[in-house]
This record gives structure tokens, C-alpha cells and sequence, in this order.
């Protein structure tokens, strides 16, 4: 069986979108990928509601998670 190359195999939006909160919080969340989603009302809920929709933003999300990721390995 060969494994997956893609980093984010097996990773749920929902956990990635958990990930980021518990790591940056919505706050920063907001300064790094500028959405609405993470600016007001911001909810782990209505964040995958929206990235769910919308292509160009989940991208930006698991990029920022990739790189976040890379972070935690360094420590």
C-alpha cells in the first residue's frame, strides 16, 4: 500500500480550522488570512461553513497550517 504524499491526507477541515484557533486564535487568525469568517462573530462553526464554499480561502487556511506545522516539528 502506497502512502500519501500530500501532507494533508487524512486531516479534516474541521481539525485543521481547531488547530490554527487553538495555536493563533481567531485575533491573529484574522491579521494573517484576512476573511471574514475569523473577523466577526468567529466561530470553529461558521468558519467551515464558509471554507467548505469557498476554494481560495480554505487554500490559504491549509497553507497556513502546512506552515504552522512545520513550527511545531522545529520544537
Amino acid at each position: 500500500m502506497q502512502k500519501s504524499k500530500d501532507p494533508l491526507h487524512g486531516i479534516t477541515l474541521q481539525k485543521i480550522v481547531e488547530t490554527l484557533v487553538d495555536y493563533y486564535g481567531f485575533d491573529t487568525l484574522a491579521e494573517l488570512i484576512n476573511i471574514k469568517c475569523f473577523k466577526e462573530n468567529p466561530s470553529v462553526k461558521s468558519s467551515l461553513t464558509f471554507l467548505r464554499k469557498t476554494d481560495w480561502a480554505r487554500k490559504k487556511v491549509e497553507d497556513l497550517y502546512l506552515r504552522t506545522l512545520t513550527k511545531f516539528n522545529k520544537n
